[in-house]
């Protein structure tokens, strides 16, 4: 057997699958939604595990004062005191060869009596681990954790450096990503280990928060008729709003092949009224806006913009609603055309499971377009179903966890090279 081929079947063979399912159990039941002190806990056992496998580990409370007032910043939609940089790299000569991304950072419960069970404890049935953070994205820290601890159990040393990044705030903004290319980290390529489902995601699309306010008119509810309402005033932006969704979403990339919607634009939240016999004389709605790939986020706003300035609705000409932009923005990002990282990913996943993976883009912002945009090639390839992500469902296929783990073994030691 030659030499290279010994070695990922030592490496393989170090891959403790038991393991990594009691780490990923570990990971969920740390309850760390962005922004609060247990995401600032979870990262510092994502160092300590590093340091056990023999990284040269980077740990740095986050300058949040300055991150916002840096040019690129990419906005936070949660309440923060705190974060975390974490970054671990091997030995090895020069720049990392690869990056292995995941974050640390999890999206709230939401209402907790839709869930069957506690949604932290992490609970196994059968091939599935359910729980909070399950599939986006601890199953993909795990196997970024569980490639460097078979790596040291094999006594296997890589050529040149891999980095892992495990990262915070991914899920309002991307501050962690931000904060880790800021401090310097770089890579050739990186493979951010969110759920794919099997297949490889090489390109996003952007996602931005907004916020639009409308105004009414006060009265009493028993006099409504000297009122404007707020609400009812409303409908003609949300019906402007899903005529704009229409039309950027006529003939989208191709990269989109069988997705109906890749670019949506919704309605989160409205608030609007403070007593109930009286005409509510504000509307807040807040939603996001889908980015079209290779789109400038300056074009996108506008788009909204200019659909809502020249709304022929009588009330809404002589009191125009205000559209901000708060929370996260997400521009799109992509592999570069014809990049060796995305063959080089699908030759290891077909090794492993037998099959060629499709290639896809998916609808929704990522820290993949803060890696491409710092000049660093990146794609998505990670265990578990987006469709179960944020929500109260939320698992992971443990056989998928185990697949990919092995993926990003191999991927690391041909993009690395090793030496024992």
């Amino acid at each position: 057997m030659p030499q290279n081929e010994a070695i990922e079947a030592r490496v393989l063979d170090a891959l403790d699958e038991a393991g990594t399912v009691r780490l990923l159990a570990d990971l969920v039941r740390v309850p760390s939604v962005t922004g609060t002190d247990a995401e600032s806990d979870l990262q510092h056992r994502c160092a300590r595990l590093l340091v056990e496998a023999g990284l040269d580990v980077d740990v740095w409370k986050l300058d949040l004062d300055a991150l916002r007032a840096a040019p690129g910043f990419p906005g936070t939609e949660s309440p923060r005191t705190e974060g975390y940089g974490v970054v671990g790299v091997t030995e090895g000569e020069g720049e990392p060869a690869l990056v292995l991304q995941g974050h640390a950072d999890v999206v709230p419960t939401g209402d907790l009596a839709k869930w069957e069970t506690d949604p932290f404890a992490a609970r196994i049935s059968g091939d599935v681990l359910h729980g909070r953070g399950a599939c986006d994205m601890k199953a993909g820290l795990a196997a970024n954790l569980a490639v460097v601890a078979a790596l040291s159990k094999a006594g296997v040393r890589l050529a040149r450096p891999l980095a892992v990044h495990c990262v915070v705030g991914e899920e309002d903004g991307g501050l962690g990503a931000f904060a880790t290319l800021a401090r310097g980290h770089r890579g050739e390529a990186a493979v951010i280990a969110e759920p794919t489902s099997g297949a490889i995601i090489a390109a996003t699309a952007g996602a931005l928060t907004f916020r639009i306010e409308v105004a009414g008119r006060a009265a009493h509810g028993a006099t409504r008729y000297e009122g404007v309402n707020a609400l009812e005033v409303f409908w003609p932006v949300f019906e402007a709003i899903r005529r704009l969704e229409a039309d950027r979403n006529r003939d989208p990339d191709p990269v989109f092949d069988g997705n109906p919607m890749p670019y949506p634009i919704e309605i989160g939240t409205v608030r609007a009224g403070d007593w109930a016999s009286s005409v509510p004389d504000l509307l807040v709605a807040e939603g996001r806006l889908g980015v079209r790939l290779d789109e400038d986020p300056a074009q996108a706003r506008l788009a909204l913009e200019t659909v809502i300035a020249e709304l022929g609705h009588p009330w809404l000409r002589e009191h125009p609603p205000v559209v901000t932009w708060p929370g996260g923005q997400f521009a799109s990002g992509r592999l570069p055309a014809g990049h060796a990282l995305l063959g080089e990913v699908a030759t290891a996943v077909a090794e492993v499971t037998g099959s060629h993976p499709a290639e896809a883009a998916a609808p929704y912002g990522s820290d993949l377009r803060l890696y491409a945009a710092g000049g660093i090639p990146a794609l998505h390839y990670g265990p578990g179903d987006v469709r179960f992500a944020h929500a109260p469902r939320e698992q992971v296929d443990l056989r998928e966890l185990r697949d990919v783990t092995r993926v990003l073994a191999l991927l690391t030691l041909r993009r690395c090279g090793a030496r024992v």
